[in-house]
């Protein structure tokens, strides 16, 4: 298990205007193996609405409300919450077709033309350029956040009912194109039923950006009655789903809880994944490697297993083990950025830092937005003496968590120790001039 926590984070090249977006942010859960699952999910749909499935990230956000939103074409946020409340793959399906269904029908797009001032728009344009960031877009971004509290956003992410009928209509024809059961949006909607009875405050968040109406259940309603059911084989979906859900519910439930129900999705491997997870966070390492061990054996190629035994081994402080477990899970898919952060990790641990820093540039060169990777990145520089290298990391890392102070800090020290016109010496001017900006708006 490698959840990652992204807060506060921002385009190193639009942090001029990271100060308009407000202190809360988004958090998101950053796992390899659940993101590759939720990937396989989303696969059909959004190869259905005629989207990238490589390019459009599944994201889950840590929240335990009932919410989605997309604010980008390249990811589509999905709460922790609602994956928790959900039964089947195919009410999962249904939310991503229907956030789909609002990049497709251009609804984005007509909502930042319709933004009113320079500073809203602003604001919004940093939020946007991070998002992409954080789905892969961008080769000078860094990061994720958007403020949750400001007007401009809310009013952003605040869908009309005709385009929600809109994104309805066509979320249906995706996923009926995709041979995904219609009656997984209609569950959807009845999960948020009894939200508009509420007041505002005490609404989930879907139901005040997502406007409901007992039309528009009745039109779903009507939609999975006039379609069918008649869904192709969806034991792929299935499986992912309950892959998904297994791993992401048995990290943020109480062990106790997970064990009661280890074997609910009917799966032999997601049983023992659950297992092992609540067996370690029992302290059990003896149980929870011997489960891990015991999923490996059914399934000796998939590098999501390694990378879980990796972390186990990791975290009891077994790191030659470790380094191991992972270095598995690279060989198996050595293009994945949080699967090369962990290997790196285990490596930097185990004291092989030259091998620990290829690892962790490799992980840095797929995917730059894990502050956990750039920490350890930053330690292997500075113990191959790569001085300017370390403090030029850690100023980016401080730069992705909104401390600016901190991040002007380090990139003054780095531009001093880097070689002037590099490559590295220009990201460090782009941080040094963001922390300098920040510093003229707070004195304002």
């Amino acid at each position: 298990m490698s959840f990652h926590t992204l807060t506060r984070l921002a385009s190193i090249l639009a942090l001029s205007f990271a100060l308009a977006l407000p202190a809360r942010a988004v958090t998101l859960l950053r796992d390899a193996g659940m993101e590759y699952a939720l990937s396989q999910v989303a696969a059909p749909i959004l190869k259905a609405a005629g989207l990238s499935a490589t390019r459009v990230k599944i994201l889950v956000v840590n929240d335990g409300s009932l919410n989605a939103f997309v604010v980008s074409n390249d990811a589509i946020f999905i709460h922790s919450g609602l994956i928790s409340r959900m039964d089947n793959a195919a009410m999962l399906q249904a939310v991503i077709a229907h956030e789909a269904a609002h990049i497709t029908n251009g609804h984005l797009t007509r909502r930042i033309s319709n933004l009113g001032t320079g500073r809203t728009a602003a604001g919004l344009g940093t939020a946007l350029a991070v998002v992409a960031a954080a789905a892969g877009a961008g080769s000078g971004a860094a990061g994720l956040a958007i403020g949750a509290q400001s007007a401009a956003e809310r009013a952003f992410l605040r869908h009309t009912r005709a385009e929600e009928s809109s994104a309805d209509q066509t979320g249906v024809r995706f996923m009926r194109s995709a041979g995904v059961p219609v009656s997984g949006m209609r569950d959807v909607m009845r999960l948020f039923r009894g939200q508009e009875a509420l007041s505002e405050v005490r609404q989930d968040p879907y139901v005040r950006s997502h406007p409901l109406s007992r039309d528009r259940l009745r039109a779903i309603e009507a939609y999975a009655v006039a379609y069918g059911d008649a869904a192709t084989d969806t034991s792929t979906s299935d499986y992912w789903f309950a892959r998904a859900k297994g791993k992401l519910t048995a990290f943020q439930r109480r062990p106790s809880w997970t064990q009661n129900r280890v074997g609910e999705s009917g799966y032999r491997d997601v049983a023992l994944l659950r297992e092992a997870m609540a067996q370690h966070r029992n302290s059990n390492t003896r149980k929870a490697l011997r489960a891990v061990d015991q999923v490996i054996a059914l399934r000796p190629q998939d590098p999501f297993f390694y990378d879980l035994k990796g972390q186990i081994l990791m975290e009891t402080r077994q790191f030659a083990a470790a380094a191991n477990a992972h270095g598995q899970a690279v060989r198996l898919r050595p293009n994945d950025g949080l699967l090369q952060a962990g290997y790196g990790r285990a490596l930097l641990a185990s004291g092989n830092t030259k091998a620990a820093l290829g690892a962790l540039e490799r992980a840095r060169s797929i995917d730059f937005r894990d502050g956990s990777m750039l920490r350890d990145l930053s330690v292997a520089y500075a113990r191959t003496g790569q001085r300017g290298m370390a403090s030029l990391i850690t100023a980016e890392r401080y730069a992705l968590r909104g401390r600016l102070d901190d991040a002007g800090i380090h990139a003054k020290r780095a531009t001093g120790l880097l070689s002037v016109g590099s490559g590295p010496w220009q990201r460090a001017q782009d941080v040094l001039i963001a922390s300098e900006r920040a510093a003229k708006k707070k004195r304002r």
